[in-house]
């Protein structure tokens, strides 16, 4: 009698974890078939990477970058805005995981549970998707930034609106006629299917310095009474902190102008860790920004256990400070925007309402800078005017070690109503960010500028 309930018992358990299981499966086909489908390693299901019938892809003012001819994925006839926009829109490989082909094939290709990428071509509706991207921005700061050879990212959006005007990430490839990569070329092409703009994070260097800014506004009553004397190189902590050039007497607006390490070291060790840290966490340094179905890496810094020589550097962006472009873009704008960080989106429009389907919120925003702190910020940031515009913008020159060049970076905001754009430019083992990242910058800022303006 024991024996036969025994039995009895397991054959139920067995039952109940058969009948669950089932349950599970089909659920997960129901409602995670499309995250299925847009997995890359399942490019097989269909040829062109599955892209066959897919719908077009176009930017902002409906030029196409990407659609299907014939049964063949074909991209945008000039091949530097394919080469510009390899990154945003993808290949056929798949392989660039961000890009818009490989996020949202399931999209694009009018996926359907029942009929799967089968579905006749006379119940199929539209599926094209429109990016809020400008070819012609995205192809004047690719063509600057790859003429240097360089690996590098440049990003820039409406603070306002959150659409990203421009979106470049170096090395590139023609998607029309992508590489093999071997062996033999794979240095070459190292890190080529990566977004730097939104997967990559680096040193930031002197454009740190709006976060140390930022601390010691809201934390040094006199801060503006103040004056520092930089003879160029200064021993804090038992060893030397550097400037490119002596200073000399320098208050804290010519400090900020003319980017005095020993200055910005001063003011961190000042302020001490706690205040840095939790004016880098409130600023989102520390943050994963997400926008679309695409997340930012969390930028880093943390002083907690650094000596005071490490923390002297780390107000000047370097120690182990790290930070992502499309994170400095979203911060800068922040400033330009009263404190209020707006989420960035890529996706402009579509039909079946493919900006429901994906989950964006429109004008998402962080609160990253207290607003009294984020008008006095604007008033020392360096002012610049180019493209029509008048930019408040900081550069930076990050030393990376490993008998590299430094990285050059620009960042900032331009203040006008018409083009309110935040901008984030970094150029690897380059050098100098006024001479490498601004001309980048000011490219693009310049043809985002006139996208948005209509002329």
């Amino acid at each position: 009698m024991k024996r036969t309930l025994r039995r009895s018992t397991l054959i139920l358990i067995f039952t109940l974890a058969f009948i669950g299981g089932i349950g599970f499966f089909t659920a997960e086909l129901i409602f995670g078939a499309k995250d299925w489908v847009d997995q890359p390693y399942n490019a097989h299901i269909s040829g062109s990477g599955g892209l066959e019938q897919a719908g077009k892809i176009l930017d902002r003012n409906g030029n196409v970058l990407a659609q299907t001819v014939n049964g063949e994925r074909v991209y945008n006839s000039d091949p530097s805005v394919r080469q510009a926009l390899l990154h945003t829109v993808g290949d056929n490989s798949l392989n660039i995981s961000t890009a818009v082909q490989s996020k949202y094939r399931s999209l694009l290709t009018g996926y359907s549970l029942i009929w799967g990428l089968n579905m006749p071509q006379s119940m199929r509706s539209s599926h094209d998707i429109t990016l809020t991207v400008d070819a012609s921005a995205c192809k004047a700061a690719y063509d600057v930034l790859s003429g240097m050879g360089k690996r590098g990212a440049c990003v820039v959006y409406n603070y306002k609106t959150g659409e990203v005007i421009c979106s470049v990430s170096t090395y590139g490839y023609d998607p029309q006629a992508p590489p093999e990569i071997n062996e033999s070329n794979e240095a070459q092409y190292d890190g080529v299917y990566l977004d730097n703009v939104v997967s990559s994070t680096y040193t930031p260097g002197s454009i740190f310095k709006i976060v140390t800014a930022a601390a010691a506004i809201e934390n040094i009553p006199d801060l503006f009474e103040r004056t520092w004397y930089c003879t160029g190189g200064e021993e804090i902590g038992g060893h030397p902190i550097t400037c490119v050039e002596t200073h000399y007497e320098i208050n804290f607006e010519q400090a900020m102008e003319q980017s005095c390490n020993y200055v910005f070291a001063s003011l961190a060790v000042e302020l001490g860790s706690e205040k840095m840290n939790a004016t880098a966490e409130k600023m989102g340094i520390n943050m994963s920004f997400h926008f679309d179905d695409i997340s930012t890496p969390k930028g880093h810094y943390n002083t907690t256990n650094a000596t005071e020589n490490d923390l002297a550097w780390s107000g000047s962006g370097q120690y182990d400070d790290k930070v992502n472009p499309m994170q400095m873009a979203i911060i800068c704008g922040a400033i330009g925007n009263g404190g209020k960080g707006t989420c960035p989106t890529y996706i402009k429009s579509g039909s079946g309402d493919i900006l429901k389907e994906i989950g964006v919120k429109s004008s998402q925003s962080y609160d990253l800078v207290n607003p009294a702190t984020a008008a006095t910020l604007d008033g020392v940031m360096p002012k610049y005017e180019f493209g029509g515009m008048s930019v408040h913008a900081k550069t930076g020159t990050a030393e990376v070690g490993d008998e590299k060049q430094p990285n050059g970076w620009f960042v900032g905001y331009s203040v006008n109503e018409d083009a309110p754009l935040a901008f984030a430019c970094v150029v690897e083992d380059s050098g100098f960010g006024n001479q490498y990242a601004r001309p980048v910058a000011e490219a693009a800022m310049a043809a985002s500028a006139q996208a948005i303006r209509g002329y």
